[in-house]
């Protein structure tokens, strides 16, 4: 089956953010197994780990953990999936390797976007966004030359915010 989400392709933690949307009312990519199969494929995991029970825990575990550190800056949650794995570093023969050890396969999904959201933390907090729209709930990685990107959809939301502003003018 397709990935049925309206938006795809952000970084890994965004791109678990945004396995919620609402279309036509509150949609989840993960209430199941099937679910959390579309979304390893889409984000290029499904070699990696296993679209089973206990991943589908693990990573709802990391979305509640990455959604509370950036709407919330709790970060109590995401240090607990962090726990969950390392990077290890080592010399090998084609140079220095960064090598991630999630010793239980069921956390490496997850571990992979808390480890992808302190990259971003990192690089740009304030380029992490969700999107302007009212009734938009998806987030985006603001990668605008000047940074004011808005909407994580100019033909969706931002269309629809602008339609919107005209009309009230109008009225």
């Amino acid at each position: 089956m397709p990935d049925p989400r309206p938006h795809v392709g952000e970084p890994l933690a965004l791109d678990l953010l945004n396995t919620r949307w609402i279309q036509d009312g509150p949609q989840d990519l993960l209430t199941d197994v099937a679910g959390l199969g579309i979304w390893l494929t889409s984000a290029g995991l499904d070699a990696r780990a296993n679209a089973d029970e206990r991943t589908l825990q693990a990573v709802l575990a990391a979305r509640t953990a990455i959604y509370d550190t950036v709407k919330h800056t709790s970060h109590t949650a995401l240090n607990e999936i962090l726990d969950h794995g390392r990077i290890r570093r080592m010399l090998t023969d084609t140079g220095p390797a960064e090598i991630v050890d999630v010793p239980e396969t069921t956390w490496l999904p997850g571990w992979l976007a808390a480890d992808n959201l302190l990259r971003l933390l990192a690089e740009a907090p304030d380029r992490i966004r969700q999107c302007a729209h009212p009734d938009c709930v998806l987030f985006f990685y603001d990668t605008s030359k000047n940074g004011t990107r808005r909407w994580h959809s100019m033909a969706t939301c931002g269309n629809r915010t602008k339609a919107a502003r005209h009309y009230a003018k109008k009225a």
